[in-house]
């Protein structure tokens, strides 16, 4: 079974991380895949710009961004399947570029992945 886990990308790479997966579109401003350790850069996993634009981590709108970001992800399957068939690891570590560490698309993503509603 593999264990999912997210953290800030902002935050040093650690060995224990595991599998690096990047869930976000972009790469933020002055960090590199390189420098930030990223095994996979997984962008067609994130929310569509449409989504992400309504809700800009605004906390009032979370549960319903959650909703439609599930839908969006089972619309999309082979994003997920594709996480898991790269994944070189037992161990994988979510990577989030948002300021606010529980309101973002890995802990969403985490969520769908473990079958929490």
């Amino acid at each position: 079974m593999i264990t999912v886990h997210i953290k800030s990308i902002y935050l040093e790479p650690s060995p224990d991380d595991g599998f690096r997966v990047l869930v976000d579109r972009q790469l933020p401003p002055g960090l590199t895949q390189e420098s930030a350790r990223i095994d996979l850069w997984l962008g067609e996993i994130a929310p569509s710009p449409r989504l992400q634009k309504w809700f800009r981590d605004d906390r009032e709108k979370w549960d319903e961004f959650v909703e439609s970001y599930y839908n969006e992800l089972d619309d999309n399957s082979t994003a997920v399947t594709r996480l898991f068939q790269q994944a070189t690891a037992d161990h994988i570590t979510l990577l989030f570029i948002a300021k606010d560490a529980r309101y973002n698309t890995a802990v969403a993503l985490k969520r769908y992945l473990e079958g929490e509603e």
